[in-house]
Order: structure tokens, then C-alpha cells, then sequence
């Protein structure tokens, strides 16, 4: 019964010596209230459908004039004990599986194999699909960063960082900031939303994470005012988002590869200097040290804080793989230089884990790299699998078949 009073109470919220008395020195539209975050509900639903007008309407020209098109699937054929053993328990078996599947179905390890491999591929997702979500996360964190510039860039806290915590916390909010808030929350809780149907990548659950932290870290700044130090944190983050989205929309198209190769340098190189460089330095230091010349530590500045790290953890984890990415994109170009037209079917194999693991935050932009460089072989092989599956002519399976094992 006591939970909600003790949870505004303004020992946590507030400065030791700050009172909501304070606070309400200011007219209730210059000062944040808790009752404002209703707004971000409704704004997150409205987001959900301009998403899928967009997706539905806007999204596939966009696409036709990139080139965007799907890679053609083979389909598995039908097999009820092997669709059972892939929707119920595992979509790779291990060998001992393998085995048992063997007696049960009456097949090959090469026939298992292949089937799960075509099957894994059916539910991979296509290219039109991914390049929809890419240009809508695009054009999103566009839009943000330029309303967000064009509403910071003449604030003097947006060149001192001090001034983020002149007169802290009765500060004015400024109807700009406010949908500026308003419009980062909806869409975040929109993402939320949205989690169970969107693609599913390597880093799904730090994405969870970070959503979270989102919507937790605004919704406590805004509450607490910290607003002006908020409004930093999502315009340096909207920055390199949308080099990342626009490398991916240019990735999934045709003819594209210099400009993806050349937006997904310029991606790195700024997600590493925002992301590792400025917002520890900058933005962490002005919570941790230069808000201490204003007030003394209390609850919110250790949670407010707590937060930020969080992101942080998940920017280093980030940096890590784009890293690794930047690292596996340049070994392959040099590989490639060496490596002949024939390639073995373990090799493959391989790729085609790859595609599957390697999928995170940077959508591994240079899978399609490998895909060009293997598309004679995958359709070779393809065609050999629908004669295998399909027990064609002799004529033709003594051209492409391969001999069981």
C-alpha cells in the first residue's frame, strides 16, 4: 500500500536539500511530470502501423530501385519425422541425432544433412524483409538526428557540458525536448513491440537489454530532469545508427558494393569514436564528475548512472563485433585473392554456419560478398540436391548426382 508514496519520494529523485516544492516553482508545462511518459504509449502503437505502412507501401519500391531481390530457396522435401525433430528440438542435430534419424527415416547422413540445411535456409529471412526493416530504422533515426540537432545545436549545454547542471534541477523544458523525448521513447517501446516478429539476430538478447535500458533511461531522466543531459545521449547515439541502417539498406541491393563498403568504414570508424571515445569521456564524466559541483550523490545519480554504464557494457560489446567483423571482412577479401573456383562440401557447410551465427548489431554486410563469390557453386550443387531428392532421369543424375555414402 506504502510502495507507490515511498517510490516519489524526493530523497530518490531529487538533490539532498531539493524539495518538489521546488519544483513546482516551475509552470506545469516548463517542468516534467511522471503523468507525461502516458504520451510514449500511444505513440509506440502509432509507430507499430506507420511501420507497416511503410514496410507495405514504401519500403519495395525503395528496394526495386536499390535492386533488392530474393535469393532463390530450394525447398526440403517433405519429411514429417524430420520436420517434428526440427520445429520440436533442435534446427542443427548432433551426430548421435543424426544417427537415430538415419534408422528412423531410412536416409543418409548426407540426405539429413542436406535436408536440414535446406530447411534451416526456408526459414532464414529474405532479403525484402530485411531491407523493409532497415530503411524503417533508417529513416527514423534520420528524422531523430536532425530534429534532435536542429533543437540542441543553439543550447549552451550543448557546447559546455556544465550547463547541463546550472540551476539543476529547476530547469525549463522546453516543448522541443519534450517530443523530442516523447518520439525516442515511442519508438523504442515500438521496438519492443515488435521484438517476437522482428528478424531474430546473433545479439538478441543484448538488444532486449539495450531496449530496456532505453526505455528505463529515459523515462528516469525525464522524470528526474535530466533532460538536457538525456537529449545528448540520444543524439549521439541516433548518429552512427543511421550509417549502420543505410550500409545495410545498400547491402541488400544489387550493384551497391562500393558505397556499402565505403558506409560501413564510415559506420565503424564513428560508432567507435561516439560510442568508446566521446561517450565516456564526455557524456559519463559530465554524470559522474561535473554534476558533483552542483550537488551532492544521492539515489538518482547512482541509478542514472548505473544505466549509462549499462549502455556502455553493450557499446563495448558491440565494438568487439564490429571489430571482429571489419577483421573476418578483410581475411576473406585476402582469401579470396588465393582461393580456387572449387570449394568441398565441408566448406560450404561451413559457410552456411556462418551466415546462420554470425548474424548481429552490423548484419554481417559482407555475407553477400560470399554469397557472389559461391553463386555457380550453390546452384550446382542445388540442382544436384533436386535430382538426388526428386530420382530424375539416369541421364541427368549421372551428370550431377553423388554417390551415397
Amino acid at each position: 500500500m506504502d510502495l507507490l508514496p515511498d517510490l516519489w519520494r524526493q530523497d530518490y529523485w531529487l538533490p539532498p536539500g531539493v524539495t518538489w516544492t521546488d519544483m513546482e516553482q516551475l509552470a506545469d508545462s516548463d517542468r516534467p511530470r511522471p503523468q507525461d511518459l502516458l504520451v510514449a504509449l500511444p505513440l509506440a502503437l502509432g509507430f507499430v502501423a506507420l511501420r507497416y505502412v511503410f514496410e507495405r507501401f514504401f519500403a519495395p519500391p525503395m528496394g526495386r530501385f536499390l535492386g533488392v531481390k530474393n535469393r532463390l530457396q530450394v525447398t526440403a522435401a517433405p519429411s514429417p519425422k524430420l520436420e517434428s525433430f526440427y520445429t520440436q528440438r533442435s534446427r542443427q542435430p548432433t551426430q548421435v541425432s543424426l544417427k537415430i534419424l538415419m534408422v528412423s527415416c531410412g536416409k543418409t547422413q548426407r540426405q539429413i544433412e542436406t535436408w536440414f540445411r535446406l530447411r534451416r535456409n526456408q526459414d532464414r529471412p529474405c532479403q525484402t524483409r530485411k531491407f523493409g526493416e532497415a530503411a524503417w530504422r533508417f529513416f527514423f533515426y534520420l528524422t531523430a538526428f536532425m530534429a534532435g540537432l536542429s533543437c540542441l545545436i543553439d543550447r549552451p549545454w550543448f557546447w559546455d557540458h556544465r550547463e547541463c547542471w546550472r540551476q539543476y534541477p529547476v530547469q525549463v523544458k522546453a516543448l522541443a525536448h519534450y517530443w523530442y523525448y516523447m518520439l525516442e521513447l515511442g519508438f523504442y517501446g515500438s521496438l519492443l513491440l515488435r521484438i517476437s516478429v522482428d528478424i531474430k539476430r546473433k545479439d538478441f538478447k543484448e538488444q532486449v537489454v539495450h531496449h530496456l535500458a532505453t526505455i528505463f533511461l529515459l523515462s528516469f531522466s525525464y522524470c528526474a530532469n535530466y533532460i538536457r543531459i538525456g537529449t545528448l545521449v540520444m543524439l549521439l547515439h541516433d548518429s552512427s545508427d543511421i550509417l549502420l541502417e543505410s550500409a545495410k539498406m545498400f547491402n541488400y541491393g544489387t550493384g551497391w558494393r562500393k558505397t556499402c563498403d565505403t558506409l560501413f568504414v564510415v559506420f565503424a570508424v564513428v560508432f567507435l569514436v561516439t560510442r568508446l571515445l566521446i561517450f565516456p569521456t564526455k557524456i559519463i564524466r559530465t554524470t559522474l564528475v561535473l554534476s558533483m559541483e552542483v550537488f551532492e550523490p544521492f539515489a538518482g545519480y547512482y541509478f542514472f548512472n548505473i544505466l549509462l554504464m549499462v549502455l556502455q557494457g553493450l557499446h563495448i560489446f558491440w565494438a568487439g563485433l564490429i571489430i571482429r567483423m571489419v577483421y573476418k571482412f578483410l581475411k576473406g577479401k585476402l582469401e579470396k585473392d588465393e582461393r580456387s573456383d572449387e570449394e568441398s562440401e565441408i566448406e560450404e557447410e561451413e559457410l552456411d554456419k556462418g551466415g546462420e551465427e554470425n548474424m548481429d548489431h552490423g548484419d554481417r554486410y559482407w555475407e553477400k560478398s560470399k554469397d557472389t563469390l559461391n553463386s555457380k557453386l550453390s546452384m550446382l550443387t542445388n540442382s544436384c540436391v533436386l535430382n538426388n531428392l526428386t530420382n530424375h532421369r539416369s541421364s541427368t543424375g549421372s551428370n550431377c548426382s553423388r554417390p551415397k555414402t
